[in-house]
């Protein structure tokens, strides 16, 4: 996959690499969920029908970063993860287009002329909610409307789990509620985080549960405070490890922390973790962080914990 970072209005150069016909989807599509999944395969399938290149505008940051508005905090597929994955889903070329305060200002025909249709799109894919321009005046229908007779517009109607339809929105708000189920089913797949190893305090080797500190590498929309059952490895161990992930601000211990703290012990692993870069599928939400009123009460409840993940990964000890 071609990854070809924009800013508006379109340079020249980028103009003449365009110069072939594609078929592209338009969207911010944090979280490439199931419903971005079938804007994406629409589009791709139509590219191959078509013999052209299937591709992917996008925005960069989140335009709510830099407009600041609704409750829009973290990325549930940072840029790296996005790439990963759009690349496995038969993109074959992504544009990043820098989202700024001058951009944000565009006109929905400015969009259209000026950014669109130099960049040669034989067919553009969105999904039924699709906004663009100034303050969202465009939609699906403007779109249409602009493009008429130089670019075909294909809109794709929500996806339905289970009579809900499927947003990022929805599953955000399902991470931060403790609906981990809910979230990855909506995803498609385990909602994961990535870090970096750190020091930390070194209290869970000396209660006999070892922990991998993480700093996290992108901001990450962080799920509910509490215990998880996951899957993780790192750029030097690349299988897949099962453990306990506790995400917390150590109630036992600390009082004032605000920011989560995100602690993962791998069980029957033993070696050196620091600085390596962890990947952490999350599996399954297993209860929220408590206060405990002493070190062997946390003890017991993370052996508790410990069974209840290995049971849940089917893992014996």
């Amino acid at each position: 996959m071609r990854v070809v970072s924009l800013s508006y209005p379109v340079s020249s150069d980028i103009v003449r690499e365009a110069a072939e016909p594609k078929v592209a989807a338009i969207g911010q599509f944090d979280g490439l969920h199931l419903g971005h999944a079938s804007v994406l395969s629409t589009a791709v399938n139509i590219a191959r029908e078509n013999g052209v290149p299937a591709a992917l505008i996008t925005f960069y940051p989140h335009p709510k970063d830099v407009i600041g508005k609704g409750s829009y905090e973290g990325y549930l597929t940072p840029q790296p993860d996005k790439q990963q994955l759009l690349e496995a889903m038969g993109i074959d070329i992504l544009y990043v287009v820098e989202f700024n305060k001058e951009f944000s200002q565009v006109s929905p025909e400015t969009f259209v002329e000026e950014m669109l249709l130099p960049l040669n799109l034989q067919t553009a894919v969105v999904g039924f909610d699709f906004r663009f321009g100034h303050k969202g005046a465009g939609d699906a229908v403007k779109l249409q409307e602009l493009g008429e007779g130089r670019m075909s517009v294909v809109t794709v109607p929500p996806f339905l789990v289970d009579g809900e339809k499927v947003g990022s929105s929805s599953i955000r708000i399902a991470l931060k509620t403790g609906q981990l189920s809910d979230a990855n089913r909506w995803l498609g797949r385990n909602y994961h985080i990535r870090g970096t190893v750190i020091h930390g305090e070194k209290r869970g080797r000396k209660i006999g549960f070892p922990t991998a500190n993480l700093e996290l590498t992108d901001p990450f929309v962080a799920p509910a405070l509490g215990v998880y059952a996951v899957r993780a490895r790192t750029d030097k161990h690349h299988d897949w490890i099962p453990g306990v992930m506790n995400i917390g601000v150590k109630p036992t211990f600390h009082e004032g922390i605000t920011e989560p703290i995100f602690e993962v012990h791998l069980f029957d692993f033993e070696g050196d973790l620091y600085d390596q870069i962890m990947t952490v599928d999350i599996v399954q939400y297993i209860r929220k962080e408590h206060k405990f009123e002493s070190v062997q009460e946390l003890v017991e409840w993370i052996q508790r914990d410990a069974v209840e993940a290995r049971k849940i990964l089917k893992v014996s000890e």
